[in-house]
């Protein structure tokens, strides 16, 4: 029987990152998965439809884990993860040493990201709640289990599978614009999303070019066939 939690079943799954060796991580058993008895995440916006999907392993998140694996790490570095869910990404960067902070809007990634820092006995890393739209109000955020939402700049803001709809494309560059150095990097790994030209226009107009390097990849026993991309915006200050 899969572990349980508060209204919700988990399973556990090692996950072999090339570079880092293997995390163990704890997700969502599958897309079934629900639990809001206080109404939080409904407040937030997020529905029961897509309440579960934080706490799943996705193929663009692994993709971006595998690209965090390969990036060297540089000294004064501040990266960002934008959207994390499970957070692959940003526990693999932790485990290299790069200072960087895990950001989500919903209300239990904070408690699945600090499960699954136990598990791999990595020392505690920042997490900040980060909503893409209008700001929460005060009496939402303050009931969240993180400490305060994203407030700073980053070097590196990285994350995968965000363009997923037109208003997420619009809201995510404004957000990108808000936290991001003069001097910049983005890096987003997008399963080939149609909304791809028009979130570039709007990085362009942020200042940003585009380079592009394709993910294809065949299937194998142990990971499913995927087409995409990873996106790297640059801006010089």
């Amino acid at each position: 029987m899969p572990p349980t939690m508060p209204g919700y079943e988990t399973k556990q799954e090692r996950i072999a990152v090339t570079g880092v060796g293997s995390l163990d991580i704890r997700s969502l058993r599958d897309r079934q998965q629900f639990a809001d008895p206080l109404g939080l995440a409904l407040r937030l916006g997020i529905s029961s439809a897509t309440w579960p999907l934080f706490g799943l392993l996705w193929p663009s998140g692994a993709q971006l884990a595998a690209c965090m694996a390969q990036r060297p790490v540089r000294l004064g570095e501040r990266v960002l993860e934008i959207g994390c869910g499970l957070a692959l990404p940003s526990l693999v960067g932790h485990r290299r040493g790069m200072d960087i902070t895990a950001s989500d809007c919903h209300p239990l990634a904070s408690r699945f990201l600090r499960n699954n820092l136990r598990l791999n006995h990595l020392a505690p890393m920042k997490y900040r709640h980060g909503a893409w739209g209008a700001p929460q109000p005060a009496a939402v955020t303050a009931t969240t289990a993180h400490s305060t939402t994203v407030r700073e700049r980053y070097d590196l803001l990285i994350g995968s599978d965000l363009l997923y709809d037109r208003d997420a494309s619009v809201a995510l560059a404004g957000f990108i614009g808000l936290h991001a150095q003069a001097a910049a990097e983005v890096w987003i790994v997008d399963p080939d999303r149609s909304n791809r030209p028009a979130f570039t226009r709007l990085m362009a107009d942020n200042g940003f070019g585009l380079t592009q390097q394709r993910l294809d990849t065949v299937a194998t026993s142990t990971a499913p066939l995927y087409k995409g991309r990873l996106l790297v915006y640059q801006r010089a200050a």
